[in-house]
């Protein structure tokens, strides 16, 4: 053989790998719409991709997932879904509460959603029935917007001498005007004073944490929302440093110093939302796949964080908690 056909034999033989990589199929993209930000989302991110995994799908091996986050500012979330819609991808699944799941569905008719909410998807334009959501759109509801009237009670066993409880809601959160009209409502019903802050940024935080110590609330209830969720480390801290009991929507809150959380698992519903993900990656219609909805609620203690606060949490109210962090 000459040298010149050797080396032309070799180059084509070089190639051949290449060409079969490039013959292969592209793997499918789960585009992951959230609110939040994936610093305080880690469990939830696990949990989805293991609730993928029980579905048959592998990030990196047969999926790919393509993640895109607002941080808190929902005003982002309709460019950061559109700019999944020009990605064509497979199904989008829009985390982090109503902010998210309306922002996709007005960015497709056609891409299969799986939204994660905390109120009810049907009041929120999302789907039009649990049963048979109807479209392109279906999810889970974690219900943790209609919880506010279980928290204030809570918080108000816990502390029952207090006179003035504070409450720190979004306004940008498309539930606030609910979760405001039934804390108002559960305050009258069991006579307690609450004083409402508002925030959906961090000067209006700040704001709001001022105004809680100007008014001398004696506890706090924080709202379900997702910038909240984003803010979660500097929301503790500001109650630590006032001495404030509070109260929270999800164990996450709990687990980082926060005293009381009272709501479902967050993980059980991003699992589930990889699980929707994956039967709808082989083919089911998200008009086809009921609304899941959770059927368990958990409340945690932090004894640690009650201790810090000269808190004496009575026996009674320890018999009903779920997990007590010693």
């Amino acid at each position: 053989m000459k040298r010149r056909d050797f080396i032309t034999l070799l180059a084509g033989a070089s190639a051949w790998p290449m060409a079969a990589r490039a013959q292969q199929p592209a793997l499918p993209v789960v585009g992951f719409l959230s609110s939040r930000s994936p610093e305080d989302s880690v469990d939830g991110l696990e949990a989805f991709r293991r609730g993928l995994k029980e579905g048959g799908f592998t990030d990196g091996e047969n999926v790919a997932i393509e993640f895109r986050w607002a941080r808190g500012d929902y005003s982002r979330l309709s460019s950061l879904a559109a700019d999944l819609v020009r990605r064509q991808v497979a199904v989008i699944v829009a985390a982090g509460g109503e902010p998210s799941g309306l922002a996709a569905k007005a960015a497709t008719t056609i891409i299969p959603i799986v939204f994660g909410i905390g109120g009810d998807p049907v009041k929120a334009g999302l789907v039009h029935s649990f049963s048979r959501p109807g479209g392109n759109v279906t999810g889970v509801t974690l219900l943790t917007t209609l919880m506010e009237p279980k928290r204030l009670g809570l918080l108000r066993d816990l502390v029952p001498g207090v006179a003035l409880i504070g409450v720190l809601i979004n306004p940008d959160f498309p539930p606030a005007a609910l979760q405001l009209q039934q804390i108002e409502e559960a305050a009258r019903e069991i006579g307690l004073r609450i004083v409402i802050t508002k925030a959906s940024n961090d000067d209006a935080l700040e704001t709001a944490f001022r105004s809680l110590v100007q008014e001398g609330a004696g506890a706090l209830l924080v709202t379900a929302a997702p910038y909240f969720d984003t803010r979660r480390d500097r929301i503790i801290a500001f109650a630590a440093r006032q001495r404030l009991p509070a109260i929270y929507q999800f164990r996450e809150y709990a687990i980082s110093g926060g005293l009381l959380s009272y709501g479902v698992s967050i993980a059980e519903g991003y699992r589930q939302y990889g699980i929707y993900a994956a039967q709808i990656l082989k083919g089911a219609k998200p008009a086809e796949l009921p609304v899941h909805q959770p059927t368990k609620f958990e409340l945690v203690i932090n004894l640690r964080t009650a201790r810090a606060l000269g808190l004496k949490i009575s026996d009674n109210f320890l018999t009903l908690a779920d997990e007590v962090i010693e």
